[in-house]
């Protein structure tokens, strides 16, 4: 590898300003998560305590014969690597496996999920199982105050699962409808050569910039009145989508639907148009060649814009809030509900658990998408 040349070199004080700034600015966003998620797993009096030692080390919760032994953090951590090397390694050879059964995207949805449930009944039944065991027969004594009976509570006994899985129907509906719509109309504005293509994404970044509340204002009356709306198709069974996950998959979609295009497009102007020449020489026809030859190609750009999309529905407060019902609500808003109401320290510990729950997801998809990720961004995502 080449040296950097004199001329581009920074000097010493800028490159340790600079090392400096970044180390202050990851410190200062990891902070908040990692100390909730250490709040999360101690007993409310060690949690709330105003002793950091304390929260760090739950001498309380320690106390009651709850925490990890030496074994446990060295069998936790193990457990932690092999989940790393399996979604860095593990998954892509199981997606390409399934592939020859179901379509990619659905492949990859199979895989990490399987992938989260193992590592959840591996950290929270088998190994608990196995230790005690071992830690019984060894006599060892917890060094680290250690509970998981607020995650219980909150996924069990508050039966946060069922967010957890109405988040999953918004996200899903969203990622799929955007990424097929937006694929097709990125592919065709890319190799549009008139000033329509132009014209018809500067409206769709306008439409981008309403405000969220805009949108759900002018869709609300549509889906309240959606049962007189649909009755003369579909007869007295017609739904009201008011309250139901499609109605909020509709308006995430025409949210996100601008910003998936624009995305696409500028992934599809980034490929040869010879690809798309060559396969019709070949006998291909528009659709053939787009099928076959060119999403081969796209799979990285696909695959950063499917994590944006699913950011937008995952992530999401304001529509999930206005338009679901609460046996349908989404994670994020029934974490609210749990700070917004009159708790004890125990009811606000299972929150602060619920609001640790939801980012294991989100660390698990960089996790597994790492190397698309990258590849996506630097291949022309970003490209005006």
């Amino acid at each position: 590898m080449s040296a950097t040349p004199k001329a581009l070199r920074q000097p010493l004080s800028l490159r340790l300003s600079s090392a400096a700034f970044l180390a202050f600015w990851c410190l200062l966003a990891a902070f908040p998560i990692f100390w909730i998620a250490v709040m999360s797993f101690k007993v409310p009096i060690d949690a709330f305590a105003s002793n950091p030692l304390a929260v760090v080390f739950g001498p309380e919760t320690r106390a009651q014969g709850k925490g990890l032994t030496a074994l446990d953090i060295l069998a936790l951590g193990g457990l932690v690597w092999l989940t790393y090397r399996a979604a860095v390694r593990g998954l892509p050879v199981m997606v390409a496996r399934l592939g020859a059964v179901v379509p990619p995207i659905l492949g990859w949805v199979v895989a990490v999920a399987s992938l989260g449930l193992g590592f959840v009944l591996a950290g929270f039944v088998i190994l608990p199982a196995i230790m005690g065991v071992l830690n019984s027969a060894l006599g060892l004594e917890p060094l680290l105050g250690v509970t998981a009976e607020h995650y219980q509570a909150v996924w069990f006994e508050n039966a946060f699962w069922r967010n957890f899985v109405n988040s999953m129907q918004v996200t899903l509906g969203v990622v799929l409808v955007s990424l097929t719509v937006g694929t097709l109309a990125g592919y065709a504005l890319a190799r549009a050569g008139s000033n329509l293509a132009f014209w018809i994404l500067i409206a769709a970044l306008i439409f981008r910039a309403l405000p969220h509340s805009v949108l759900v204002a002018g869709y609300l009356p549509v889906f309240i009145n959606s049962a007189e709306i649909l009755r003369p198709i579909l007869g007295e069974n017609a739904p009201t989508l008011y309250g139901q996950p499609l109605a909020v998959i509709a308006v995430l979609v025409a949210i996100n639907q601008p910003f998936t295009i624009w995305m696409l497009r500028s992934f599809f102007q980034n490929i040869p148009a010879e690809l798309d020449e060559a396969a019709r020489v070949d006998g291909c026809t528009h659709f053939q060649a787009f099928r076959w030859v060119i999403m081969p190609v796209m799979w990285p750009g696909v695959i950063t814009t499917g994590l944006f999309s699913f950011l937008l529905g995952y992530n999401d407060f304001l529509v999930t809030s206005l338009l679901l019902d609460q046996s349908n609500m989404t994670m994020v808003p029934a974490i609210a509900g749990y700070f917004n109401r009159e708790t004890t320290t125990t009811d606000q510990v299972e929150a602060v658990a619920a609001a640790v729950s939801i980012t294991a997801p989100l660390f698990l998809l960089v996790m597994v998408f790492q190397r698309q990720i990258v590849s996506g961004l630097t291949a022309g995502a970003v490209k005006g």
